[in-house]
């Protein structure tokens, strides 16, 4: 592939290209938004990649920036030594976005050596029980043969079909595939990992799309189809980045709680 690719055009990654299980952050790789070959990639760049989907300096800062907290495996918790009402009050005011560390995806050992700073690898945000969790739209869980990361034809296949007139995908359409989801994860993954914060970060991201690609109630089924067969912002088809009013953290929440209810899952 030419590296002399303009930033904003699309082209599949290169051979041995990166990606992650969330197919945006893909495309704004695919874009040239961030390193095409989804490697190496710094804080400030993803943290800046988040405007070209239309999410506020804030919001987008939220879902960038604590994914370069070190990660640790959500099932070794309890070796960690407890922390002080005390020192988590300090540790948030000297870093406010340390309350969303649990999103952390980097390895100890990933600096570059040209800065001194730390950079991401896309893959790295796979990292199981961190912003990554089980019941994908797209992908199978990380119990499973096909791993966490991989889209799955058949499950897109499936997440398309489920609009109901074939043209628009709706918050109840999503909402039902999302039931449909979990009672096929429950009979085909025995280490399913899926309670009331996974479900939280899965409708969160849900609201993300429906608010940067759709209109928040519902998404044309022609842009839900760029972005997850091609992984491509859906310019072609149409969809153009929110500008004067970007999705802030007020609309992101509201549209989450929204959402939680439409599904109706209780754990």
């Amino acid at each position: 592939m030419p590296h002399s690719l303009p930033v904003g055009e699309y082209a599949r990654g290169p051979a041995g290209a990166s990606r992650s299980p969330c197919p945006v952050v893909n495309a704004l790789a695919n874009h040239g938004y961030i390193n095409r070959d989804g490697r190496k990639i710094s804080m400030s760049e993803l943290n800046a990649s988040m405007r070209y989907v239309g999410m506020s300096p804030l919001l987008g800062s939220i879902f960038a920036i604590p994914t370069y907290y070190e990660f640790h495996n959500p099932e070794k918790a309890y070796l960690q030594p407890p922390v002080s009402a005390w020192s988590k009050f300090w540790g948030l005011l000297k870093d406010p976005y340390s309350y969303f560390s649990y999103f952390g995806c980097w390895n100890p050992g990933q600096i570059n050596p040209d800065t001194g700073r730390k950079y991401l690898d896309l893959e790295n945000l796979a990292a199981h029980g961190a912003i990554e969790h089980d019941i994908s739209l797209s992908r199978r869980d990380i119990a499973q043969k096909e791993g966490n990361n991989a889209p799955q034809p058949d499950l897109i296949r499936e997440l398309l079909e489920s609009s109901f007139d074939g043209e628009t995908m709706t918050i109840e359409d999503l909402g039902q595939f999302i039931k449909v989801r979990i009672k096929q994860q429950l009979h085909d993954n025995p280490e399913l990992v899926y309670g009331p914060s996974e479900h939280q970060v899965n409708c969160g991201q849900i609201a993300l799309m429906m608010g940067c690609f759709g209109d928040g109630k519902t998404i044309p089924v022609k842009y839900v189809r760029a972005i997850f067969e091609d992984e491509r912002l859906p310019i072609e088809e149409g969809w153009s980045k929110r500008f004067w009013w970007t999705m802030g953290m007020v609309e992101f929440f509201r549209a989450v709680q929204h959402l939680v209810a439409t599904v109706g899952v209780t754990f």
